[in-house]
């Protein structure tokens, strides 16, 4: 009888342990359901950043969770793939209704006025570039956001930046209007950040390399258009002089690195300005030699214009040392992965 009565209490325990450990695992699975469910608002998600990042948010977190929006419609397929709203990213309002229609969480602005375009209408670049920014740090200030990204660009460095390993810190004295409102919104975020204890976060985006949307205005566009025009015409005109190196990043790349850090622990995040973030540096001259290895007939010719002084101004080669020690970031394309993955899908 003792002995029954010792195996009885043992099954009891086995059993009691099993259903504790099914309620742990419940727990912690109910734990990341709440946690992917974070609701996310893209502003400007028609963007060349915006639209691909648009797409890899709704394969992580489902697309009814994130809601894209921009002063336009998007694609055909991007209207259909999930919530879509129309939205002027400078009206603070409307931005708050969207955010209580679907109670978001989490916000990315990717609206901007970019370094070409802003030169002609520098006035419309301001309003855009930092009344966007304050209306949604005050939200967030106001506790109807948790968290915000921003992007800020390497524009936010200027002629007296160095040119070589630009350091996280360092000299900024931008010469454009986009850098101008890049490197003020910096600031911006700093400020939120440390007065009212704002989740935001940001990177400097070298310039950005797609095949799925075509140029946008940057002065980096280039090396996006010089793809498009070798796959069409197998010739290209740069408006930048052979020589001129600046820091590139394949848009995959670019998306993992800013997901990444929105989904860091706010622990490891020691900067609240924006990251410095690297990948690769070529110039014109390289990216013609890459792209002639798999079209040899591929010409390319120069004929610079005021884009050159912009480009000038801004770094060759970025050290985001910071951010791969901070939050592990690390890119996946070289020049020669980029090119061919380039080349494939616009054949």
């Amino acid at each position: 009888m003792f002995e029954q009565s010792l195996i009885l209490d043992y099954l009891f325990f086995i059993f009691f342990f099993c259903e504790y450990l099914n309620y742990v695992l419940l727990f912690q699975i109910h734990f990341e359901i709440i946690r992917m469910s974070d609701t996310i608002l893209i502003i400007g998600a028609c963007g060349q950043i915006g639209t691909e990042l648009t797409q890899k948010l709704r394969d992580i977190y489902g697309s009814e969770q994130v809601i894209a929006s921009d002063i336009r419609e998007g694609s055909p397929e991007q209207m259909s793939a999930g919530p879509f709203e129309i939205l002027d990213a400078t009206d603070k309002d409307g931005i708050l209704q969207i955010v209580k229609k679907y109670n978001v969480s989490q916000v990315y602005l990717m609206a901007a006025m970019l370094s070409a375009t802003a030169e002609k209408y520098p006035h419309k670049a301001w309003e855009l570039n930092m009344t966007s920014l304050l209306g949604v740090l005050d939200l967030a200030k106001e506790k109807h956001i948790k968290q915000v990204y921003w992007p800020s660009s390497i524009a936010s460095f200027g002629p007296t930046s160095p040119k070589v390993n630009t350091p996280q810190q360092t000299v900024m004295e931008p010469s454009t209007v986009y850098g101008i409102s890049k490197l003020a919104g910096e600031h911006w975020c700093n400020y939120y950040h440390d007065k009212y204890g704002v989740d935001v976060r940001s990177i400097r985006y070298p310039g950005i390399i797609s095949w799925k949307t075509k140029p946008g205005g940057g002065t980096t566009d280039y090396a996006v258009d010089i793809y498009f025009q070798a796959v069409e015409n197998t010739s290209y005109e740069c408006f930048l002089s052979e020589n001129t190196r600046l820091p590139m990043m394949y848009m995959q790349d670019a998306v993992n690195a800013t997901i990444q850090l929105m989904q860091a622990d706010a622990s490891t995040i020691k900067t609240r300005t924006s990251y410095n973030l690297a990948a690769i540096s070529f110039t014109p001259e390289e990216i013609a030699a890459e792209i002639q290895k798999h079209i040899p007939e591929f010409e390319i010719s120069y004929k610079t214009d005021f884009r050159q002084a912009i480009a000038d101004s801004w770094p060759q080669v970025i050290d985001d040392s910071q951010a791969r020690a901070d939050w592990n970031w690390n890119h996946e394309f070289d020049l020669s992965l980029m090119t061919k993955d380039m080349l494939e899908n616009l054949s």
